[in-house]
């Protein structure tokens, strides 16, 4: 081959796609919501275009423990507090709840 490099070419069209893992780690919901409506949005596109999308997971439910870098990053759309252990839902939470309702109504 001598150093050429081939490109494999795929259509993922052809393929059932999961989402299982997408999130941001920020305290910032505000950054979270952003972050959410370009998911679907792009999950959206991906339907229109004929893929074959069978899943979605939005990382995560609950703040959590990250092995490197403990519980730092926010990543849930529901804060945890560590000393007590309330739950409280952040404003994503109410966000994603409505936009999955609207998903579904409009698909």
């Amino acid at each position: 081959m001598r150093g050429e490099h081939r490109q494999a070419r795929v259509d993922w069209s052809t393929l059932p796609l999961i989402v299982t893992e997408n999130g941001i780690g920020t305290a910032d919901d505000a950054q979270r919501i952003r972050h959410l409506d370009e998911a679907l949005r792009g999950l959206h596109q991906l339907l229109d275009e004929g893929y074959d999308v069978r899943g979605y997971f939005q990382w995560s439910l609950l703040d959590n423990f990250e092995w490197t870098l403990g519980y730092r990053p926010k990543f849930g759309i529901v804060a945890v507090d560590r000393i007590t252990f309330a739950r409280t839902k952040n404003s994503s939470a109410e966000w994603f709840a409505q936009s999955v309702r609207n998903f579904f109504t409009t698909t």
